[in-house]
């Protein structure tokens, strides 16, 4: 099972707070059936900035920590990039790590509240640069609760969304496992990570999360959306399942 979006690295920002705490974490995640983690600090979101260099080293002094304990998972580099107008300068400044080695997916976090304006813009530019924007969890994003078929005009465009696995499974409350489930009922999500913190409130689920998925949707959908990580962290194509709006239903009078 591969992990595409995980704060496992210690002492960079909200997740791990300690080597101990990545331990922890590692020992969790290869308990779930987790065998590759994508690490995913928070990236240029005002309060933490992790830059390309800084991320590759806590990744190598983190794997062999998970080498030296004979613990059987395997990481790599990333971001947790939050949307901002200064991405592709940060692209050229080498300052941005994808989510594989060709530079073709890069994980990109919207404001909790808020769609802004000048995403459908830098998405197409990015996407005329061969660069896949990825929106992560937007089931949590108070806009896209409010109505999914926002999402719709990025999965038209070519963008890709990733829902986070214990959405799914109502660790957050049960307006955006509703939400997580429409979205993923009607294909809006093409993959699903955990963007686990810790292994206490904000732990993997992922195998519960593909397991309820499996239960609701059947167990091709599951690997489909394992499929689509597995070629995400590969830089490959991706196949993902055609996307459907989600009908808001009519209250009758009479």
């Amino acid at each position: 099972m591969i992990d595409l979006h995980c704060h496992i690295l210690p002492g960079i920002d909200d997740g791990a707070k300690t080597i101990d705490d990545s331990l922890d974490m590692a020992r969790m995640a290869v308990k779930q059936g987790i065998t590759h983690i994508l690490c995913t600090p928070h990236h240029n979101n005002g309060r933490y900035d992790n830059p390309a260099g800084q991320v590759i080293s806590c990744v190598s002094a983190l794997q062999a920590e998970l080498d030296s304990r004979n613990i059987p998972l395997t990481l790599f580099e990333g971001q947790e990039v939050r949307i901002a107008g200064n991405i592709k300068e940060q692209i050229q400044e080498n300052n941005i790590l994808f989510a594989d080695l060709n530079d073709r997916y890069i994980l990109i976090e919207f404001p909790t509240n808020d769609i802004p304006a000048y995403a459908e813009h830098l998405f197409i530019e990015l996407l005329e640069e061969n660069h896949t924007p990825i929106i992560v969890h937007p089931e949590r994003n108070s806009r896209f609760i409010e109505d999914p078929n926002r999402l719709l005009p990025f999965l038209e465009m070519g963008v890709l969304a990733q829902l986070t696995a214990p959405s799914y499974v109502g660790v957050f409350g049960k307006q955006i496992e509703r939400t997580a489930k429409q979205m993923v009922a009607h294909n809006m999500v093409s993959m699903m990570a955990s963007d686990a913190h810790n292994v206490k409130k904000r732990g993997f689920f992922m195998k519960k999360a593909y397991d309820a998925i499996a239960k609701d949707m059947g167990t091709a959908h599951v690997e489909a959306m394992k499929q689509v990580a597995r070629d995400i962290l590969n830089g490959d194509p991706v196949q993902v399942l055609e996307f459907r709006e989600l009908q808001k239903k009519r209250f009758r009078l009479f």
